[in-house]
């Protein structure tokens, strides 16, 4: 039996398959990170209350929030022009 695994064609085999399983095994691991990082990611919408306070606190100028308000909303359309991927 050692000497079927000591031949190169064995070998080769062998580690083909172990790297195989070790490439499938971060595809999963970097996929279940990746989602659950998207996950975590604030919507819009949380942006839009965060510089809201910040405006009311007077940290940024009128101008400032409104520009904010303006690229926050185009992200809003686009998100809800968007086809749902959990269908």
């Amino acid at each position: 039996m050692m000497e079927f695994l000591l031949q190169p064609t064995s070998q080769v085999v062998i580690w083909s398959t172990i790297l195989v399983i070790v490439i499938l095994t971060t595809v999963y691991v970097v996929k279940r990170f990746r989602d659950r990082i998207d996950e975590d990611m604030p919507g819009p919408i949380e942006h839009m209350s965060f510089f809201r306070e910040i405006y009311d606190e007077g940290d940024i100028t009128e101008t400032e929030f409104r520009t904010i308000k303006t690229v926050l909303s185009e992200q809003l359309e686009g998100a809800s022009n968007e086809p749902d991927e959990t269908g």
